[in-house]
């Protein structure tokens, strides 16, 4: 009973902590508002690097997924097949 206490505690915190407070909230633009504490971006070019940032990630997460699902090497010479063995 005390695990399900305590993980209600430890839930309720975490989500407190991910949405901005209202004080943080006033201050964001529309796209951001209500998603992150702090002032939001100031210039137009918060927003350039906020968009070179995301493109990388999203170029970094489908290409990691990408290769593996299906890596494309068959070579039996290939260092992969020193561990997966």
């Amino acid at each position: 009973m005390k695990l399900k206490y305590s993980l209600t505690i430890i839930i309720t915190l975490l989500v407190s902590a991910i949405y901005a407070c209202p004080v943080c909230e006033k201050q964001q633009p529309s796209i951001t508002m209500g998603l992150t504490h702090g002032a939001g971006p100031e210039s137009n070019w918060d927003w350039v690097i906020i968009s070179i940032i995301t493109l990388v990630t999203l170029l970094t997460l489908f290409y990691s997924v990408k290769y593996l699902v299906k890596p494309g090497e068959r070579k039996p010479s290939h260092i992969k097949h020193l561990i997966i063995q």
